[in-house]
């Protein structure tokens, strides 16, 4: 049946036709068994897998059951799980890439991250996302307090991710916790190498786009990345091989203008001399490496992504982007990266800092694929330095000076009362917290 619902998408796709389920390739009836369950079925699969009506129809030749199935020609995109399958000739063919990209804005007049979606609503989105994006936007002072003080429906309008009432595919890849649902591949992978493809330990972040923008760059250089400590005048100073603003812009830049549609997730490759970030990205026309090195302006693949990243303070909106992330290395004191097109992927690659590299096969090579225990611990010890040095703070204040969400400090919180970490004394009001 897979294989049937899959024709009658690219039928659709392209002019319609007809299907017929029970003739042979030399158009000799052969008939089919269980006629009425399957006029029954394929009707409904038709539509719950596709979201188009066809007419499904019984025919009788010579004696023998066989059922026609007529396809129309479908005014918008028809994809089944997925795919956009398109009938061509007597062959049927998957659109990927650029073809695909190019179909749907053909269809719809949408590019692909404008498509409405079905069946996912605002009251479905992820509140902790909605909330990283707030006070990213706040504190990067690209929006106000003010502005954001509406309900969600309200802030995805004004956010331009709504079309005639529905969600964009940019608001569920931004904000709803499990985009896989509408695109596979729409997670980041990272891992850690030895030589050549000695694998030493890998994580996988899934999430909303807002999600793992917030978690992947401390994972980075929490688990991955050690820092060399030196000491000036006494005071302790921590340098890590990669420019930290630098690997986040490219890892941003990454997440808004990934190519979404290739089912391919974005790969983050950590050796000890360079750390490669790579992507699907379709250039625009006549785009080369230089072009991206030099001043350009900025053509975003997914415009409706770019704008909340912009909104979010999280990519630039004149093309700097790729500017900032070699300043960082200028001043970090390591050379520039290298960037390299390949087909549809885009790679960059940073060179590590020699005298800030550590070798870490000691400590890291058998470390578990732990990322919410390593970001946990992290947030964890991070409030309880900040309650070392005011007992008094409240947890909204705790997650404003940790730039991190109310609902994860209250979360961290819980597990350190619960493991004895921290005692509260005293009411809400005038009460502290005693460190243990």
């Amino acid at each position: 049946m897979t294989e049937y619902l899959k024709w009658v998408c690219g039928f659709a796709n392209a002019q319609g036709g007809t299907i017929y389920i029970g003739i042979d390739d030399a158009g000799n009836v052969i008939g089919v068994k269980n006629i009425k369950k399957l006029l029954e079925d394929i009707p409904n699969k038709i539509q719950s897998g596709l979201g188009i009506i066809t007419d499904v129809n019984k025919r009788t030749k010579d004696g023998l059951d066989y059922i026609e199935v007529k396809v129309e020609p479908s005014s918008y995109p028809v994809n089944y799980h997925g795919e956009y399958h398109y009938r061509s000739g007597a062959t049927k063919q998957q659109f990927q890439g650029a073809a695909l990209t190019e179909f749907i804005r053909e269809k719809t007049g949408f590019l692909w991250d404008a498509v409405p979606v079905d069946n996912i609503d605002v009251e479905d989105l992820d509140r902790e996302s909605i909330e990283v994006f707030k006070r990213e936007a706040v504190r990067k002072k690209r929006m106000t307090k003010e502005d954001l003080d509406i309900p969600n429906a309200e802030l995805m309008d004004h956010l331009d991710l709504l079309i005639n009432g529905k969600l964009k595919r940019a608001a569920v890849m931004l904000f709803y916790r499990k985009p896989g649902r509408i695109i596979t591949g729409s997670y980041v992978k990272i891992g850690k190498f030895g030589d050549g493809s000695d694998l030493q330990y890998q994580d996988t972040v899934e999430g909303s786009l807002f999600n793992i923008a917030d978690k992947v760059i401390d994972l980075i250089y929490t688990k991955y990345l050690k820092a060399k400590i030196t000491y000036e005048h006494d005071v302790r100073v921590e340098t890590y091989p990669f420019p930290r603003e630098g690997v986040r812009e490219a890892i941003y830049n990454a997440l808004g203008h990934n190519n979404y549609a290739a089912s391919v997730p974005i790969q983050i490759r950590i050796e000890e001399d360079a750390m490669y970030i790579s992507n699907n990205c379709i250039l625009p026309k006549n785009w080369t490496v230089d072009t991206l090195m030099k001043p350009h302006k900025s053509e975003p693949f997914n415009p409706s992504i770019a704008h909340v990243f912009y909104r979010a303070g999280y990519i630039e909106a004149w093309g700097r982007g790729i500017q900032k992330i070699c300043e960082s290395c200028r001043e970090l004191g390591t050379a520039e990266p290298e960037y390299t097109v390949l087909g549809n992927d885009i790679t960059v690659k940073f060179f590590a800092l020699e005298r800030a590299k550590i070798s870490d096969s000691k400590n890291l090579k058998h470390q578990p694929d732990v990322l919410d225990d390593v970001l946990d611990d992290v947030l964890e010890n991070r409030i309880v330095g900040e309650l070392k040095r005011d007992a008094g703070l409240s947890q909204k204040k705790l997650a404003e000076i940790l730039q991190t969400s109310l609902p994860s400090v209250q979360r961290a919180m819980g597990r350190l009362k619960d493991s004895g970490r921290i005692v509260r004394k005293g009411g809400k009001r005038f009460g502290y917290w005693e460190i243990h």
